[in-house]
């Protein structure tokens, strides 16, 4: 492909995603398990492998993909514990099925953790002759000891729930234990859980998921559970869940209750004791946390009624709420421009942290509630990168984010949510001799108007002849976005070879925020 031709190709791509028509030959590709999808999917492979294999080209390739494939100088993905250390699940060759550990900020951030196993999942495995596949654990704040393990049979999406301390490395006998089921779960207190599950055989929506919320105490059977909530057997979505919000010291301040209508749609409910209160949330929200007596809220529509747009992000006093549940009044927090989406959401102990783009540029703020308004910050972190919050410690106001970029490797921050520079503390190595390249960001523009940007990755001396070959990269669809991200493999085996890398940033994902489709009129 042409480099000059790009900007036409782009917005090519852009229009492209319309519903397939009525006479489309092809559906029955559709069928993912279908067997003439599988067997046209086989003799595809048949066909083109060899072709593939046969270029002496392929072995080398094949051996340099293989190599970053399998390297073992990963970044552990570490989060604040409420102890004050860092929890980590790690598998490697040793370590199949993971084990989870712990380690203290100093020793990590000295560079060489002292990794203490909390639970080894090959060694339970192994001990309960079980195919055990971990799925994670969910500590109770502020101490975070006691914590419910998920286990997978197999890799499944039911689950086995067993309490687990931390502190003696033991699962407890007699403690709260949750048989096989798609279950949702938060704790209240060391004694409460709030369950949704298939209470009885039938109890799931027709898309599968539960739909019955239950406070189940200790010791209890789950036959004694008490009712606080209960969708549609119609309903769609994922099945009801919790957020459980808390405050700074691990105090339970709210129970949400979210009820989804549909993948996209849901309405929330305000736990009173065991009363529901109905939240009027535009049906395309999402609550994303607590601080200072307010509720944080994102928009994923406009909320006409009290003059919100979608892809702002509002608060709410619970308090006054709570004292009059029929007159919810939101405040604005932020108001993205036309050329910036909010990613992420945090709270730590005294701020609320949030990850944007800004034309698909990564960065972080900081925000603290003072006077009755919220003033921001912005953290000193690389640009024209990918920035994302990988922990907020609830303790303190430090934060774990990850950096990425097509050209410099992935690295790990600790940074201090009131300030001060962030600290770098890993970086994966080199995959390939990024000196010789350049990223840079165009813009091409759509029949209807719509500029549509996409990064074009090259070789600082890259001629403009039309002779390049290129790999043009999009997907626009369920607000995921395409993002700057390290190209290990295509650094190794394209950029090195001569080739063009280009990521476009069509209509459908993510990067501008639930506006999309929009008219947006930013830079050529």
């Amino acid at each position: 492909m042409r480099l000059a031709a790009l900007a036409t190709a782009v917005a090519g791509v852009f229009l492209m995603g319309a519903a397939a028509p009525d006479d489309d030959p092809y559906t029955w590709m559709e069928e993912i398990e279908g067997a003439r999808a599988l067997e046209w999917a086989k003799a595809e492979n048949a066909r083109s492998l060899p072709q593939l294999q046969n270029d002496p080209r392929y072995a080398g390739l094949y051996a340099d993909a293989l190599k970053i494939a399998t390297a073992k100088d990963r970044i552990p993905g570490v989060g604040f514990a409420g102890d004050g250390h860092l929890w980590d699940y790690w598998q490697d060759a040793e370590h199949v099925r993971g084990v989870w550990r712990r380690t203290s900020v100093e020793s990590y951030r000295a560079g060489n953790p002292d990794w203490k196993t909390v639970l080894d999942i090959d060694a339970l495995a192994k001990a309960e002759n079980a195919n055990w596949v971990w799925k994670g654990g969910d500590c109770l704040q502020p101490e975070d000891r006691l914590c419910l393990v998920s286990l997978s049979n197999g890799g499944k999406d039911a689950v086995e729930v067993r309490e687990f301390d931390t502190q003696t490395g033991k699962f407890i006998d007699g403690g709260f234990k949750l048989p096989e089921g798609k279950h949702r779960f938060d704790w209240i207190d060391k004694d409460t859980l709030l369950l949704v599950t298939e209470w009885t055989k039938g109890d799931v929506t027709t898309s599968g998921y539960p739909f019955i919320a239950k406070l189940l105490k200790r010791g209890q059977p789950l036959s004694a559970a008490q009712q606080v909530f209960a969708g549609k057997k119609e309903d769609g979505g994922y099945g009801v869940q919790s957020v459980v919000l808390r405050d700074g010291d691990g105090k339970v301040q709210a129970v949400v209750i979210q009820r989804p209508l549909d993948t996209f749609n849901a309405e929330y409910y305000l736990l009173a004791g065991d009363r529901p209160l109905r939240l009027d949330l535009p049906k395309k929200s999402s609550v994303q946390g607590y601080l200072d007596g307010r509720v944080i809220v994102s928009l994923e529509e406009d909320w006409a009624a009290k003059g919100m747009k979608e892809g702002d992000l509002v608060d709410f006093d619970l308090a006054a709420f709570k004292k009059t549940p029929a007159d919810l009044k939101p405040s604005l927090v932020i108001r993205p421009t036309q050329t910036q989406s909010i990613e992420q959401v945090a709270t730590t102990k005294t701020r609320m942290v949030v990850a944007l783009f800004d034309n698909v540029k990564g960065q972080v703020l900081s925000y603290r509630r003072s006077g009755g308004a919220w003033t921001s910050e912005k953290l000193d972190l690389p640009k024209d990168s990918t920035i994302s919050i990988a922990s907020a410690a609830d303790a303190d106001d430090r934060l774990i984010l990850n950096v990425a970029s097509y050209l410099t490797p992935n690295s790990q921050w600790l940074a201090d949510a009131t300030g001060g520079k962030p600290v770098q503390l890993r970086a994966l190595p080199a995959r390939f001799d990024a000196s010789k390249f350049v990223t840079e960001q165009h813009w091409a523009t759509s029949k209807d108007g719509t500029k549509v940007p996409y990064f074009v990755v090259r070789g600082k001396d890259t001629k403009f002849d039309g002779t390049n070959p290129t790999l043009l990269y999009a997907y626009g669809g369920f607000l995921v976005s395409q993002t700057p991200a390290y190209a290990a493999t295509v650094g190794k085996l394209w950029l090195e070879k001569g080739g063009v890398y280009v990521v476009a940033n069509i209509r459908g994902g993510g990067e501008f925020g639930p506006r999309r489709p929009c008219r947006y009129t930013g830079p050529a």
